[in-house]
């Protein structure tokens, strides 16, 4: 069986009577691979659709219009030319012999003419001209999935965003711990990103530094998507298990009516806790909690009442959870620190920092960069030194039980279990069927 996971080595439209013929500019193809990836960031996905718009729909209607292929938008004969580096509407339309007057309406178009200000090396711009040399259309094609038609309307233009829909299919794969995330993720067929993702959805009860074992096991149903027979990205993860030193954790992706997603345990506890285990991606712990430790620099045996997590200078450090600043300086022992209060309970400190990138009063969100790791004040090389109090009280930050976020609503229980039962059946089925497959007969 493939093995996974050890901790990441941290490693359309009315016909027009004139006839037409088609010139077009291709931007360069650097960048656009950055426009489609963002692109799919957005695209739609089974559950959230919307629908095409229909083709006697007013073209001016500023709105995006969904539709299946490129066959739907593309029935013209565009020809493309590429444009470099610091082209931009006006050299384009100079290349292709139109004049200002074309650039300030397409310019000054209704709807979507702010597109056109970011043209960038590897998009494509497209447009059609009469045969008596008025222009009718420019088409910008951002990326695969995004198209912006610009069309005639008397003197004027009018821009509508067209969003093509891609093909989701589910994938799932299936691992057993051997090496490393990124070694055996990436043999398992797993992308860094969704190993990145994995890891993330179980980061708040597995320490991915420190508790990964040899023989760890992982399970993950995912989206992936494409657009005319094309692979062209990867969705979310629907629903994921894994086992940790024989324990074994679910999660199951929910979208919610408010458009949000997050991942639960199957019976509608959230996955995240209201305190991330460790407030930064860390190296190794150089220190840790300890009451009794001989300090490193005095020689004597002091507490040491936190964890030291050892980091290249420069790492962001996170909140730990959402709270309030309440202390943000500079200690000759301490270094720059910074003080968060979460709530009535619970305070965190971050010491050593080599910026803080908060002040005092300031409220924060739970990951949110705090400030960067460093050596300042008594430190004998790049750390963070991280506490965790509970009611005054210095707890270790590895192994205090962090309380949970609040579970499902009780008003979306019943569309909770109807959403996600499927997934988590699904990916049990699928787990025992490659398990089986894999059982040597006796």
């Amino acid at each position: 069986m493939v093995g996974v996971v050890a901790l990441l080595s941290l490693l359309p439209s009315e016909p027009v009577e004139a006839k037409r013929r088609s010139l077009s500019i291709q931007l360069p193809a650097g960048q656009a691979e950055d426009a489609l990836n963002s692109a799919l960031i957005d695209a739609p996905t089974p559950g959230k659709r919307m629908r095409p718009t229909p083709a006697t729909a007013p073209f001016s209607s500023g709105k995006p219009k969904l539709v299946d292929t490129v066959s739907d938008v593309d029935n013209q004969d565009w020809k493309p030319t590429i444009l470099a580096n610091g082209d931009n509407l006006t050299t384009a339309f100079q290349r292709l012999g139109l004049n200002a007057r074309d650039v300030y309406q397409v310019a000054n178009a209704k709807h979507e003419a702010e597109r056109l200000a970011r043209l960038k090396p590897g998009e494509s711009l497209a447009v059609t001209i009469s045969d008596d040399g008025l222009l009718e259309q420019v088409k910008y094609t951002r990326s695969k999935l995004e198209h912006y038609l610009y069309r005639r309307e008397g003197d004027a233009f009018i821009g509508e965003q067209i969003l093509f829909e891609p093909e989701v299919t589910q994938r799932f794969k299936k691992g057993q711990i051997e090496s490393s995330l990124f070694l055996d993720g990436s043999r398992a067929g797993l992308s860094e990103a969704k190993i990145m993702e994995l890891a993330n959805i179980f980061a708040w009860d597995v320490d991915f530094a420190l508790d990964i074992r040899h023989g760890d096991q992982f399970s993950i149903l995912y989206e992936e998507k494409y657009f005319e027979g094309e692979k062209i990205g990867e969705g979310s993860i629907l629903a994921a298990s894994f086992t940790n030193q024989g324990k074994t954790y679910d999660a199951v992706l929910f979208r919610d009516p408010d458009g949000s997603n997050d991942y639960y345990t199957p019976d509608g506890k959230p996955m995240k806790k209201a305190f991330l285990r460790a407030p930064l991606d860390f190296t190794r712990i150089s220190s840790n909690f300890n009451l009794r430790r001989r300090h490193p620099i005095h020689k004597k045996i002091k507490a040491h009442r936190g964890v030291d997590y050892a980091a290249p200078r420069g790492t962001p450090v996170y909140a730990a959870g959402n709270g309030k600043v309440i202390a943000s300086g500079y200690h000759r022992a301490n270094g720059n620190y910074v003080f968060i209060q979460h709530g009535q309970q619970y305070v965190t400190k971050y010491l050593h920092l080599h910026q803080r990138k908060v002040r005092k009063g300031q409220s924060v969100k739970q990951r949110q960069t705090i400030g960067t790791v460093g050596s300042t004040g008594y430190s004998t090389g790049p750390h963070l030194h991280y506490e965790f109090l509970v009611n005054g009280v210095h707890r270790n930050p590895r192994t205090v039980k962090l309380p949970e976020a609040k579970p499902i609503a009780d008003e979306l229980k019943q569309q909770f279990q109807t959403q996600t039962g499927p997934l988590l059946a699904q990916l049990k089925t699928m787990s025992a069927t490659q398990l089986a497959m894999l059982t040597p007969e006796n």
